[in-house]
């Protein structure tokens, strides 16, 4: 009887080598995670500009390597990869309180005072006849608790976390229809931790609304550019800014678009009707319409959404349900050319009164791009397009409006416009430390990173042409491909 042959045991190379770029990629969202919770716990916004950029330097480099090294990972792999990557990046921005922002008590205050039954649009935080709503949180007393930096006094010995407290608000209803439901939903003194969670949580739907609609359409790698990114840990979840509810509501509309229009309208009107700025999306929603008929299907929609929202605030208010929203464009300059750092690349090479006027024709310039040559079936693309150019030409001084180009980043994987994100980060922690030219400098590097990856793509464009040409010899001698006969 013949003895077998002992089994020679079999290497598994390939699953070790696959292993490795998994094993990489964690350790790095695990450092990323790391340096997320020692930026949002460093209180240096005021004292030490320096420290806190260098935190966020980090983190800015660790999200680098981990997305780069995702690349490597097996595709079973990469939605596993990150799901656990966005609630570790969300987990980092509940580590403590809001840092650089003090947004959020404006919401908490928004959502206690309809709660109270009144319009949050017919009184002013320092209004005493809200008195009776205040508490030692928001309103904190005591010579020692008002002198610090983000305090703004409101009466003898009282003052208040909330920013200009002497004005009404100026966030559109779906807004404060949120701040409204958080504080119902909200234990009694969880404070800020109630919006925070409900950062989270918005940051979170974002990563699976881009999940859900980039499934059959691209790579799901580009998910981790806003799962992963140092700007929603920061802005979206620790800061709070019902940015990231607008976010949410702005991929679903243009993941619903491309074969519901009706639908893709009403997710826009609410996402506008949450922060206003999603309105520059809807020259991507409309690229290669042709027809009024396909455009009003999208435009009367979200119109009437917007106003339906806004109904029962104007019937409920007696002032005006926009608020501040004159005066804060005017504080920040976007109505006076030459002041705050506001269209500052265009102010390099164009006098001050001629910045607005540039500013309109250049936009105008990209929407009419847009709408002829976008592609309908990635109205992602031409909204990036918009967008980012919008930021570039306008210089804003708040970094968490970034978060929107982050997610249409995340739709589109033309990385190069994450700097965009990354300058305004640098001009709004470390403006007052760096010097005056700060906004000049890195919105200009930002733009010239947006350029450079720009040519790259057409030169890469450009020789994929090439060889694809019918005939083209390659370097074995043989045609690259056959004619049919």
């Amino acid at each position: 009887m013949t003895r077998p042959r002992p089994r020679t045991p079999r290497i598994r190379t390939r699953s070790r080598t696959s292993r490795t770029p998994v094993a990489v990629t964690a350790v790095l969202l695990a450092a990323l995670t790391a340096a997320l919770v020692a930026a949002v716990r460093y209180d240096g916004y005021f004292t030490d500009q320096t420290g806190l950029l260098l935190r966020y330097a980090a983190a800015w480099a660790l999200f680098a390597a981990a997305v780069w090294s995702l690349r490597r990972v097996p595709a079973r792999a990469v939605v596993p990869l990150v799901l656990a990557g966005a609630l570790a990046v969300a987990g980092a921005g509940l580590a403590a309180p809001p840092l650089t922002s003090t947004d959020s008590f404006r919401y908490a205050w928004d959502g206690r005072v309809q709660a109270a039954g009144i319009s949050p649009y017919d009184h002013a935080p320092a209004d005493p006849a809200l008195g009776r709503l205040r508490d030692d949180w928001l309103f904190p007393h005591g010579r020692v608790d008002c002198a610090r930096p983000d305090r703004a006094p409101v009466g003898p010995g009282v003052c208040t976390r909330i920013n200009r407290p002497g004005v009404h608000t100026i966030y559109p209803p779906v807004a404060e229809g949120y701040f409204a439901l958080v504080h119902f939903l909200s234990p009694s003194g969880v404070r800020h931790k109630a919006l925070q969670a409900g950062g989270a949580l918005s940051a979170l739907g974002v990563t699976g609304a881009l999940l859900l609609v980039l499934r059959r359409r691209a790579d799901p790698r580009t998910v981790a550019l806003w799962a992963w990114c140092p700007a929603v840990a920061v802005e979206a979840v620790n800061n709070a800014h019902v940015d990231g509810l607008a976010v949410l509501l702005s991929v679903a509309a243009l993941g619903v678009v491309v074969r519901r229009r009706a639908a893709g309208g009403a997710l826009f009107g609410l996402a506008v009707a949450a922060k206003l700025l999603p309105a520059v999306l809807l020259p991507g929603a409309l690229a290669g319409v042709r027809r009024w008929r396909d455009a009003a299907a999208l435009l009367l929609p979200a119109a009437a959404v917007v106003g339906v929202s806004y109904l029962p605030y104007v019937l409920a208010s007696r002032s005006s349900v926009f608020g501040y929203l004159g005066g804060y464009a005017e504080e920040e300059g976007y109505g006076d050319p030459g002041a705050g750092g506001r269209y500052a690349l265009l102010r390099l090479v164009l006098p001050d009164s001629w910045s607005v006027p540039a500013v309109v024709l250049g936009t105008l310039a990209v929407v009419a791009y847009v709408w002829r040559r976008g592609d309908p079936e990635r109205p992602w693309s031409g909204a990036l397009l918009v967008t980012g150019t919008a930021f570039l030409l306008m210089t804003p001084g708040y970094s968490w409006y970034a978060l929107l180009l982050v997610a249409l980043v995340a739709l589109d994987g033309r990385a190069e416009w994450l700097t965009v994100a990354v300058a305004g980060a640098v001009v709004y922690a470390g403006g007052r430390t760096l010097g005056g030219a700060t906004v000049q400098v890195a919105y200009g590097l930002a733009g010239a990173a947006v350029l450079a990856g720009w040519a790259v793509r057409r030169r890469a464009g450009a020789r994929d042409d090439e060889r694809a040409r019918p005939g083209r010899v390659a370097a074995s001698g043989q045609p690259m491909w056959k004619e049919s006969p």
